[in-house]
C-alpha cells in the first residue's frame, strides 16, 4: 500500500513537471530570434495571401497562451502536431516514433557496458582500496570523467573509424548485427564518461559495506571471499549503485543529443537538434515531452526497486507519512 501511495505522488509531481517543462521551452521558442514563416517560404515569394494562409493553419498570429493552449490540448491526447519545417505537415508523433527507436537502443547499449564495465571495477577498487588496482581504476575514472562525451567521439571517429577502418563511421546500419557494429563506437564514447560515475560510487558503496561489522563476522566464520562479495558486499551496496544506474541511464538519452550527431545517428537527439535550428515548436516541445516522461518513468522506477532493496526506505517513508 505504501508502494501505491507513493507511486500516485509521483505521477501527480511527474505530470506538474512535464506541465513546467512544456511552458517553459515553448516560451523560450517563441522568444528566440527569427521566425517559422520565413523558414516555411523557403524561396517562394512572401506574397501576403501566402504569409496569412501560413499564419492561419499554424495558428502563428494566435496569441503566445492561445498557441501553447491549442498545443497542449492535442498534447493531452498524444497528437503534438505536425512539423513546421523538418518534414513539413508530417505528424510529429511518426516522425519522434521513427527516431527514438534508434536513440533507446544507444542508451540501452552504452548502459549494458557501463553495468558489465563500471560496477565489477568499482567493487574490486573497493575491496582493494589503496592498492595498484584501486590507484589505476581511480585514476581511470578521473580520466573518464574530465572527458566530455563529444570529445571521445571525435577521437574514438578518427582513431578506430578513419585510421584503422574497423568501425563504420557514419549510419545506423541494418539488421542486428550491422546494428550493433554501427553503435559500438557510439556507445563506447558515451560508457567511457557514465562509467567512471559508476564506478566511483560503486567504490565507495563497496567501501563502506566492507567496514561493517557482518563483513568481519563473515570473515571469523570462515566463509569464503566469493561468498562475502556476493551475499553480502554487493546485496548491501545496491541501493546506492541502483539509483546511480538509473541517472546514468538518462544522462545515456540525454548525453546521445551530441554522439549523435558527430557519428550522423538519425535519432532523437539529431532530431532536436534539427529541429531548434529550423525553430520547428511542435517537434521540439514532441521530443522535449518525450525525453521528459522518460526522465520521470526511470525515476519512479529506481525509487520503487529502492523500495524494494532496501526496507528501511518503506520504514521511514512510514515515519514522514
Amino acid at each position: 500500500m505504501l508502494i501505491v501511495r507513493f507511486v500516485a505522488k509521483r505521477l501527480v509531481s511527474g505530470i506538474a513537471l512535464l506541465l513546467v517543462l512544456s511552458f517553459l521551452v515553448f516560451g523560450l521558442l517563441a522568444i528566440s530570434p527569427g521566425s517559422p514563416v520565413q523558414i516555411l517560404l523557403g524561396t517562394r515569394p512572401a506574397t501576403p495571401a501566402l504569409v496569412a494562409a501560413l499564419n492561419t493553419k499554424y495558428h502563428l498570429n494566435d496569441p503566445f497562451l492561445v498557441q501553447y493552449w491549442h498545443w497542449l490540448a492535442g498534447a493531452v491526447r498524444l497528437d503534438f502536431g505536425q512539423s513546421i519545417s523538418v518534414q513539413t505537415d508530417s505528424a510529429v508523433t511518426g516522425i519522434i516514433a521513427e527516431r527514438m527507436g534508434l536513440t533507446v537502443q544507444l542508451a540501452l547499449y552504452a548502459f549494458l557496458l557501463v553495468v558489465l564495465v563500471g560496477i565489477p571495477l568499482g567493487m574490486l577498487a573497493g575491496i582493494r582500496r589503496g592498492s595498484a588496482t584501486d590507484r589505476g581504476v581511480s585514476l581511470a575514472a578521473t580520466v573518464g570523467i574530465s572527458a566530455p562525451a563529444f570529445v571521445v567521439s571525435i577521437v574514438l571517429l578518427y582513431v578506430f573509424g578513419v585510421t584503422l577502418g574497423w568501425f563504420p563511421v557514419y549510419g545506423a546500419g541494418t539488421g542486428f548485427a550491422d546494428r550493433i557494429t554501427h553503435l559500438t563506437l557510439p556507445a563506447i564514447a558515451l560508457t567511457l564518461f557514465l562509467a567512471a560515475v559508476i564506478v566511483r560510487q560503486t567504490r565507495a558503496a563497496t567501501l563502506t559495506v566492507m567496514r561493517q561489522d557482518y563483513i568481519t563476522f563473515a570473515r571469523i566464520r570462515g566463509l569464503s571471499p566469493a561468498r562475502i562479495l556476493l551475499r553480502y558486499a554487493l546485496r548491501n551496496s545496491a541501493l546506492p549503485v541502483v539509483t546511480s544506474a538509473g541517472m546514468l541511464l538518462i544522462a545515456a538519452l540525454s548525453a546521445g543529443v551530441f554522439v549523435e550527431q558527430v557519428f550522423s545517428l538519425p535519432g532523437a537527439g539529431s532530431l532536436l537538434l534539427t529541429a531548434v535550428t529550423k525553430k520547428d515548436i511542435p517537434v521540439v516541445q514532441g521530443v522535449a515531452m518525450i525525453l521528459g516522461v522518460s526522465v520521470i518513468v526511470v525515476n519512479l522506477l529506481v525509487d520503487v526497486l529502492a523500495l524494494m532493496l532496501d526496507p528501511r526506505t518503506r520504514t521511514s517513508g512510514k515515519e514522514s507519512a
